[in-house]
């Protein structure tokens, strides 16, 4: 079941995208580029995107096991439980968004695309565009990509 984020779903929100990241970013990134992640999807941060855009939040059995954000054209924090993956519940959140984008008049998602991530939105239609870095100290960086998929009216 997909449904609208409450306020009261944020901390364990935060707990789901932190767990997903130490499982699926370890191994692909380096420590200080995995905390970047963490605390760009703080519990605060989390709060202010539910009230600039909309954050869709996926139950199965009473429990969160996916959740995903769009705001304007952006769509951010897509992430799925590191043992539910593979079954559905990133797809069904993206065709949410991406309805949702449709509804609102908009043409064309943007996304950053994260190295584990990568076949996932490739498989969604979204083209890779150019790589792009964030410097996270210490000589280390975070490397992503910006995905862009035109949404068919």
């Amino acid at each position: 079941m997909i449904r609208i984020f409450r306020e009261n779903d944020a901390i364990p929100l935060h707990e789901l995208i932190c767990d997903t990241i130490d499982v699926s970013y370890s191994g692909h990134y380096p420590a200080r580029a995995i905390q970047f992640f963490k605390d760009y999807h703080s519990v605060s941060n989390i709060i202010e995107r539910s009230k600039t855009g909309v954050i869709l939040v996926c139950e199965k059995d009473g429990v969160v096991v996916a959740t995903g954000a769009l705001t304007g054209d952006e769509i951010l924090g897509v992430f799925v439980r590191p043992e539910c993956q593979g079954q559905g519940f990133g797809r069904m959140i993206m065709n949410e968004l991406e309805s949702r984008a449709k509804a609102h008049g908009i043409r064309e998602t943007i996304l950053s695309v994260s190295l584990p991530s990568r076949k996932f939105y490739e498989s969604l239609g979204y083209a890779v565009q150019e790589e792009c870095s964030v410097d996270v100290g210490e000589g280390q960086c975070l490397m992503y990509w910006l995905g862009k998929k035109e949404l068919i009216q």
